[in-house]
């Protein structure tokens, strides 16, 4: 375990070390410089630049910031988790109902199969249209190439996804080959998957308002260039790795909010969105095999 713990506080993939590194190499930088002016220019106070760092309600204002910052990215990241969640959930439902459910003659099953497909068809899609990706083969093997070819000509795919799934079960039901209290749970899975993709979807385009962003890096920027000032009449060379670790610590807590605001990407830090696309698959097959006994 011992081990374990040290192999992590040393990793660098999934970090935000590399990201802020460069940054805090230019405060440790410029507080070396202030330790060599201080070398040569003793006579001159330094204190009174470094002051504002042992300022209380600047430092008040700075933490609760960084609280404020890390707390709501994790909050729009755990939110997404539970969209996602919900998805999952929504679609093992709708498929097993659908499986179960519908009553249609065998010479319509493969088109019941093809519906149910369309529920990883929308998982998939959901993916893409969060990562602003156009659909290519990621969905080949699961819908026609004419339906496909229909996906990408409409602005919203997952939206249009969910148009083809209530179709086919408004049909069926017009058909009496569901039962109407099956197809109102189902009519519900559906709506219920809209709402997760629209969840996603006020993740993705309501940032954190730039206001606070930019304010927590000038505190932040203030904060490190100050620092120096006060230190270098105390630890004189040590300065430099005095700050390099602060802005260290105040950069990586800045930056791990950055990195987990947006969870839809690719980036270690983001949610494993392939992982549960291809669990969502595989739950899907698995369902489209049943026959009753």
């Amino acid at each position: 375990m011992t081990l374990k713990w040290f192999n992590l506080a040393f990793k660098f993939q999934g970090s935000v070390a590399p990201i802020i590194l460069p940054r805090v190499l230019i405060f440790a930088g410029f507080a070396f410089g202030v330790s060599l002016f201080h070398y040569y220019e003793p006579q001159i106070s330094l204190k009174m630049f470094g002051d504002l760092t042992n300022n209380v309600v600047f430092n008040l204002v700075l933490g609760l910031l960084l609280v404020f910052r890390t707390n709501t990215a994790y909050d729009r990241y755990w939110e997404g988790r539970k969209a996602w969640g919900a998805l999952v959930v929504n679609i093992r439902n709708l498929s097993r109902l659908i499986q179960i459910s519908t009553n249609c003659p065998e010479s319509e099953q493969q088109q019941k199969e093809e519906t149910i497909k369309l529920l990883t068809a929308f998982a998939i899609a959901t993916k893409l249209h969060l990562r602003s990706e156009a659909i290519e083969k990621d969905l080949d093997g699961l819908l026609s190439e004419d339906a496909i070819i229909k996906l990408r000509s409409v602005k919203h795919p997952p939206l249009e996804l969910t148009l083809w799934l209530g179709d086919y079960l408004q049909k069926q039901v017009q058909r009496d080959r569901i039962d109407t209290n099956y197809f109102v749970a189902m009519n519900s899975q559906i709506n219920a998957l809209v709402e997760g993709l629209t969840g996603c979807e006020r993740i993705l385009r309501t940032p954190l308002p730039i206001a606070y962003g930019i304010y927590l890096k000038n505190l932040i920027l203030i904060y490190c260039l100050g620092l120096p000032f006060h230190l270098a009449m105390e630890i004189d060379w040590l300065t430099a790795i005095a700050v390099g670790l602060v802005s260290f610590i105040l950069l990586g807590i800045e930056q791990i909010g950055s990195e987990i605001e947006n969870p839809f990407g690719y980036d270690l830090n983001d949610l494993p969105i392939d992982t549960i696309c291809e669990g969502v698959t595989a739950n899907v097959e698995q369902v489209i095999a049943y026959s009753p006994k």
